[in-house]
């Protein structure tokens, strides 16, 4: 006859293991699995869903009445004939803006963790969403979540990796970290994000000091020493899957100016090292994202590298 101590130990065990399952599917209060990245790979960054508030009200000023220096850096974007600009100062804070633009409707993201500024359509299967931040990281990049499904969305895949939306992706549209000065000289009509956000934050200050100049990495992701993990990199891809890295020292070694080829189609990349930008000519077709070189070769691990004085 079964003692009925033992019996109880092992139904405590097997409920203990099944809780500790249920708890690693789940993460600040987000359903983990099925998903299309690794279960394990998927980290809390630190703050709980929404303790980096992303902004849904973002106020704006023109070019003429803003006070922002010229050499802060901005994410640039234009739209239907409208432009606007979003200064990281702010968005190292926020990571996110539901936008509407040119009478489109846009996110604005940025992860500081990847140094990756990116702008996307924000509308899935034809209906715009609003985004948060999770507090969740996958290769150190950000997982950012529509409040409609709660899916989970990789910033620099552009796609869904959990939930109800899981597999689709966001469409990227085109933009620029340029520095206000530049920007605002080449599009004197722009309008800019302003501090009055409705949150108290250090704009002036950022959480991450030194991080873009050290080697380390504060969450896990492959590293290739090819380059240091930070430099700036412009990277290309499409769709399809074909993906190619120009690192910031390597067009600069190439006079500034890069003119390739690229899958059947002409790029050409601009860097100057005195603005700290990327400037990209290339086909609607391919996307663009800039970012640190340690984020570009974690997502596109087969990608190409442009080396300056290659023939190739």
């Amino acid at each position: 006859m079964r003692n009925p101590a033992a019996t109880s130990g092992m139904l405590c065990v097997a409920l203990l293991a099944l809780a500790a399952s249920a708890s690693a599917q789940q993460r600040n209060g987000f359903e983990l699995a099925p998903s299309l990245v690794p279960v394990e790979e998927i980290l809390a960054g630190g703050p709980p869903r929404d303790g980096i508030p992303a902004l849904d009200g973002p106020k704006f000023v023109s070019a003429a009445a803003s006070a922002w220096e010229d050499d802060e850096h901005v994410v640039g974007v234009s739209v239907g004939g409208e432009s606007r600009a979003y200064p990281l100062a702010i968005l190292v804070w926020h990571e996110l803006v539901n936008d509407t633009l040119g009478g489109e409707p846009i996110l604005v993201s940025y992860c500081p963790l990847c140094g990756t500024a990116m702008v996307f359509d924000r509308r899935v299967v034809g209906r715009a969403r609003r985004f948060g931040v999770s507090g969740l990281l996958y290769l150190s990049d950000l997982l950012l979540y529509d409040r409609a499904t709660e899916s989970l969305w990789s910033q620099v895949s552009a796609m869904a990796v959990t939930g109800p939306s899981r597999g689709k992706r966001l469409d990227l549209m085109r933009s620029r970290v340029v520095s206000w000065g530049t920007w605002r000289e080449a599009h004197p009509d722009t309008t800019v994000l302003t501090r009055d956000t409705g949150h108290r934050r250090a704009y002036g200050q950022t959480p991450y000091a030194g991080y873009s100049a050290s080697g380390e990495l504060r969450f896990p992701a492959p590293l290739d020493r090819r380059y240091h993990p930070k430099t700036p990199t412009v990277g290309v891809r499409l769709r399809a899957g074909a993906a190619r890295a120009y690192p910031a020292i390597e067009v600069v070694k190439a006079g500034g100016v890069v003119r390739d080829r690229f899958a059947g189609h002409d790029v050409q990349v601009v860097y100057d090292p005195d603005d700290g930008s990327f400037r990209v000519t290339a086909p609607d077709e391919i996307e663009v994202i800039e970012g640190f070189w340690f984020a570009w070769v974690a997502f596109h691990p087969e990608t190409s590298v442009y080396r300056a004085g290659d023939d190739d």
